[in-house]
């Protein structure tokens, strides 16, 4: 598949005509969600064209209760078909040990990623084994997110697809509004700490 030229054929279509696209790419696809802003978006994007499809939440057990309200709000709200993946350990456990969540120079602060999202985030790949992976990604968001595009390679060849990606807030605040999707702000992701620091899932 020459990315280029796909790339620059979907900057034309809708984020529904991305969607469509991308469906008839694979056989098993997936959508990664943490319920941060804007989440609904994809979630309503693909859930729309494929109701059944996988929707694959690494709950890193730190979301602030606005969001956990929120998930289960649009789960009803789409009748989305989620699989929940959490850490191994505990945060109490991880709590005593690493004294709170690390900040971003301590040492500790790699360990701690790896057990509340890389290890969770790579257990429900091997579980559910997608081909196609639909992601929430926009350009913008962080230095390295800004290398992507709409279509990129994952590892082991799994095309990520991430239709709004050129998409500004703006913009998503109409989709939301007309599609009557809600929002949520109250968002806390305790691996990233700055806004613009890449978590670590995308960099595969």
């Amino acid at each position: 598949m020459d990315l280029v030229a796909v790339n620059k054929e979907l900057r034309t279509k809708s984020p529904a005509e991305i969607v469509n696209w991308a469906l008839a790419q694979g056989e098993k696809p997936v959508v990664t969600t943490n319920f941060r802003p804007y989440e609904a978006a994809i979630l309503h994007a693909v859930s729309k064209q494929k109701k059944d499809v996988t929707v694959v939440w690494c709950d890193t057990g730190y979301n602030t209760n606005k969001t956990y309200q929120h998930a289960a709000r649009v789960i009803e709200a789409l009748a989305l078909k989620v699989k929940i993946y959490v850490p191994k350990q505990t945060s109490s456990y991880r709590d005593a040990l690493m004294g709170g969540i690390p900040g971003i120079d301590d040492p500790l602060h790699k360990e701690f990623t790896e057990q509340v999202k890389l290890e969770p985030f790579r257990r429900a790949m091997k579980d559910t084994q997608p081909d196609i992976w639909f992601t929430n990604l926009r350009k913008g968001q962080t230095a390295f997110r800004d290398t992507l595009d709409i279509v990129s390679k994952g590892d082991g060849g799994i095309l990520k697809v991430s239709p709004f990606f050129y998409w500004t807030d703006k913009e998503l605040d109409i989709y939301l509004e007309e599609n009557k999707l809600e929002n949520e702000f109250k968002y806390f992701d305790p691996t990233k700490v700055l806004e613009n620091r890449e978590c670590g899932l995308h960099v595969h």
